[in-house]
């Protein structure tokens, strides 16, 4: 439920895109990628995409390639145009053309950011060897939460749960330097090696800055994260909304974490007026105050020393850089060499100034008529939802006016902000890349402070345009659509309704869907975690998700690792639905009512190969077992198999018999929605 303030390295539609150029098996369906010697029946993802999946190489500088990475390079080549514009164009003080243009020219600027090496640190690491007792530990997470600099837990403003209205803070679990508390407590044989490799990691980070003891207190700062994963919630109890709705006063919360004052935390950011909040995992609080009791002070100074690292290293010398490479990319996602430094450069800028940069990008890539087609298509899909509920035969009729009446209030958002968020006070200068970076963090967290306790802005994004992606808020019922995936091979203005449905279609499909996943179903239609549903209803839902959790359970997609049928469960019931909402919406049209091929496929063919295409992607094997052993999200190749396997359109489309592997062991499909 809660987001990173700044994202270290993260559909839809375009008519006519300026700037951009589109090279072979960007628009429409490729039959190159096809793969005739797989049969579509035994694995569809190797048949429509099989022949690229031998020929198209991860770049040495990914970890995954695919469609929405050919999309990303598109957008790089943009984005890096406006940046070295503005950096050689400097505009008037506080101008969008200001920022972007000195943020991204001292971000540039190696020169400059080898000389300063680990100098822009002195002031930050100066204030952790002052520290003395368990009480200045405390005073200094909570100064540097004030300047953004998140250590030990997240602090973001979010809608009440139970009111979404009105924003709330919530303190929730984090502190971990490893993807998720299961890197901490899995005890074979490659995770007990990684967890070595991490240690002389971060021993390794320690000694750059001249740590004499840096073995021992990378020793420290692992055993400290160990105890905050110990009592971190697992993945998949994370998912469950109310698991992190734990409300408190200020004054409950810190009777309960006698060692860490809250009030002074919410004080100290000029927002003594805070009465109440949600103390998210209550567990891990009273870890953390354990610890802070407990633990020696040089403890908690070798943690904070390795954590204000681990944040500020990919914007310090190239010292810093290499050697976060070698760990956070080499070691963990199997990424051969770090991108060149404009690509790492623009990320940054996306995550410190995106909507600013926003602005810009979708003055080229994205006219005023493309959200009016995204918008028709929307209403489509939402047409064929509302059929599907009227026609479930599990769901009772006082509950599907419940459903209907979600679906009917589903916000949608296409493209980009209606109202642009406004910078003007944040100060963004050429002679530092690591000043900007803290001032961004710094003005993120004012941003989020004067949110608590406030209405909520319901025209507020959480991504941005040039952000390849799309969301789902279940707080403010909404789907959210940024530009950058409005693009080809996703929607293309050229093709035929099968590839625009079958690619785009579902993608909206999908973020419908979320509204009714396992979690997403909990919100009603105003955004409230409230239940709308009959029991015996519930029972039947959770009942027929059951079956789609034992499916992707079985799938094992590397070693002897299984999907997480339970925490990719969202996902799955995303995919699933969201498949047969756009296949729906297609024979709906001209093209899926009628029987006329093109390229020798039939429109329900190209429908699903379609679907297919939109999902190729290779993924480096470290890369691979850290999406399964952590991620919400199933492999690609499961991400396709899955669903199609349980639509009865597709194995009519491709003559699939009882026995086949995409016919569900003889047509025992999975019908949720």
């Amino acid at each position: 439920m809660l987001h990173s303030r700044l994202s270290r390295a993260a559909l839809l539609i375009a008519g006519s895109v300026a700037a951009l150029s589109f090279g072979a098996g960007e628009h429409g369906l490729d039959l190159h990628y096809l793969d005739a010697s797989t049969s579509p029946c035994r694995d569809f993802f190797e048949y429509a995409n099989g022949a690229w999946l031998r020929t198209d190489p991860i770049p040495a500088d990914y970890s995954v390639w695919g469609v929405d990475e050919e999309i990303e390079q598109r957008n790089l080549s943009i984005l890096k145009d406006i940046l070295e514009n503005a950096a050689a164009q400097p505009g008037a003080h506080g101008t969008i053309a200001q920022q972007i243009g000195d943020f991204y020219a001292a971000a540039m600027d190696e020169a400059s950011i080898e000389r300063a090496d680990s100098a822009p640190l002195q002031s930050e690491l100066a204030e952790v060897d002052a520290l003395k007792s368990a009480a200045d530990v405390a005073a200094l997470i909570r100064t540097w939460h004030t300047r953004g600099i998140d250590v030990v837990f997240e602090l973001q403003a979010q809608e009440d749960l139970k009111d979404s209205d009105v924003n709330i803070a919530y303190a929730g679990q984090g502190g971990l330097g490893l993807p998720d508390r299961d890197y901490y407590l899995r005890q074979d044989a490659k995770s007990v090696l990684l967890r070595t490799r991490y240690r002389t990691h971060i021993a390794r980070m320690l000694r750059l800055i001249g740590d004499g003891n840096a073995a021992e207190a990378a020793a420290w700062a692992l055993q400290l994260e160990t105890t905050l994963a110990k009592a971190s919630l697992d993945p998949v109890a994370l998912r469950d909304p109310i698991n992190s709705y734990h409300i408190h006063t200020t004054q409950q919360a810190d009777v309960l974490t006698p060692h860490f004052a809250w009030s002074a935390l919410f004080a100290g950011a000029g927002r003594d007026d805070v009465q109440r909040f949600s103390l998210a995992q209550p567990d891990f609080f009273a870890a953390v105050d354990k610890a802070l009791a407990g633990l020696p002070v040089s403890h908690w100074q070798a943690y904070l020393r390795w954590h204000l690292l681990d944040d500020a290293a990919p914007y310090l010398s190239s010292r810093f850089v290499d050697a976060d490479f070698d760990f956070r990319s080499r070691t963990l996602r199997g990424i051969k060499v770090d991108k060149p430094r404009w690509k790492r450069v623009i990320a940054s800028t996306d995550a410190a100034l995106g909507e600013a940069l926003g602005q810009a990008y979708v003055a080229k890539v994205m006219p005023p008529e493309a959200r009016q087609r995204a918008l028709e298509l929307v209403a489509n899909l939402k047409a064929a939802m509302r059929a599907r509920i009227g026609n479930l035969d599990w769901m009772s009729e006082e509950t599907k006016r419940s459903a209907l009446a979600k679906l009917d209030t589903l916000g949608t958002k296409i493209g980009y902000p209606q109202r642009w968020r406004d910078y003007s006070k944040l100060e963004i200068a050429r002679d530092s890349y690591y000043a900007n970076i803290r001032a961004a963090v710094a003005f993120e967290a004012r941003r989020q402070f004067a949110k608590f306790d406030r209405a909520v802005d319901r025209d507020e994004w959480d991504m941005t345009p040039q952000t390849v992606n799309a969301y789902n808020n279940p707080m403010r019922n909404e789907i959210v659509f940024p530009a950058a995936q409005l693009l080809p091979p996703y929607f293309d203005a050229g093709a035929d309704d099968a590839v625009n449905y079958g690619a785009i279609g579902a993608v909206i499909g999908h973020e419908m869907l979320h509204s009714f996943d396992d979690q997403g179903s909990k919100f009603d239609a105003h955004g409230n975690l409230a239940d709308w549903w009959s029991s015996e209803d519930r029972a039947r839902f959770d009942a027929r998700a059951a079956v789609l959790v034992r499916q992707f359970a079985d799938y094992v997609p590397i070693d002897s690792l299984h999907v997480n049928g339970q925490l990719t469960l969202g996902e799955n019931i995303a995919d699933l639905g969201g498949l047969l909402v756009a296949y729906d919406a297609f024979k709906s049209t001209e093209q899926g009512r009628g029987t006329t091929t093109v390229d020798g496929l039939a429109p329900d063919q190209r429908f699903f190969i379609a679907y297919a295409q939109s999902w190729r992607e290779l993924q480096r094997p470290e890369q691979l077992r850290r999406q399964v052993q952590s991620n919400e999200h199933a492999p690609a190749k499961y991400r396709v198999n899955g669903p199609v396997s349980n639509a009865p359109a597709f194995a009519q489309a491709f003559g699939c018999k009882a026995g086949d592997a995409m016919a569900r062991r003889g047509g025992a499909n999975v019908k949720i929605w």
